[in-house]
């Protein structure tokens, strides 16, 4: 089985937290997201996030403390989730891989339709780390 690491980043403003919603024509089309991507050979964590939100988001992140990270199975391959808490250091966002965004409390995030690998994450946010199952 094929491993694929991805980064994501929990980006805090005011309380809430960003999600992103994947736009039609792309894996995972309507599902939401921690937004981030597949971290490429000889970059560090760090700077896959702030290339990845650039790039997605054409945004400017500071990354934080590592919050969580899950593996999700899908067919040949799985997923290596590894999220960092972030800051949004950029007052705009234009969105180039997702069609919307938006800003929820921890309390509801599971209220979206995330995306299978996002969900463990999702639910360490919102009951804390003694209640959540993975």
């Amino acid at each position: 089985m094929k491993t694929i690491a991805v980064l994501g980043a929990i980006i805090e403003k005011d309380g809430k937290i960003l999600l992103a919603r994947r736009k039609t024509g792309r894996g995972m089309a309507g599902k939401w997201e921690f937004p981030g991507g597949k971290l490429e050979p000889g970059e560090t964590e760090q700077e896959c996030l702030k290339r990845e939100i650039m790039e997605e988001m054409k945004a400017v992140i500071e990354p934080g403390e590592f919050f969580a990270e899950t593996v999700y199975g899908m067919g040949k391959r799985e997923i290596n989730l590894k999220c960092y808490k972030a800051a949004l250091l950029t007052e705009k966002i234009r969105l180039t891989d997702h069609d919307a965004i938006v800003w929820v409390t921890p309390d509801e995030v599971m209220d979206y339709d995330l995306s299978p690998a996002d969900v463990a994450i999702a639910k360490k946010l919102k009951f804390g780390r003694s209640r959540s199952k993975g």
